[in-house]
């Protein structure tokens, strides 16, 4: 999954608009709407900011796996 996929599914598992959320992280709806799109990645702090209104980790918001340790 792409984290424009993982945006678009947190905010809608949320019940949040597309709205809500661009306001929630100070920014504009047409900048959040790049980052469902994946036109745009956002920048750490918005990452950051996202990661914290859903309650995760970086990591899982950005649909990363950990190598695995030979």
């Amino acid at each position: 999954m792409t984290l424009s996929e993982n945006v678009l599914k947190l905010r809608l598992e949320h019940g949040l608009t597309q709205e809500a959320v661009a306001k929630e992280l100070n920014i504009s709806l047409r900048g959040y709407q790049n980052y469902e799109r994946g036109v745009r990645t956002p920048l750490l702090p918005t990452l950051i900011a996202m990661a914290d209104l859903y309650d995760i980790s970086l990591d899982e918001l950005v649909c990363r796996e950990r190598p695995q340790h030979k």
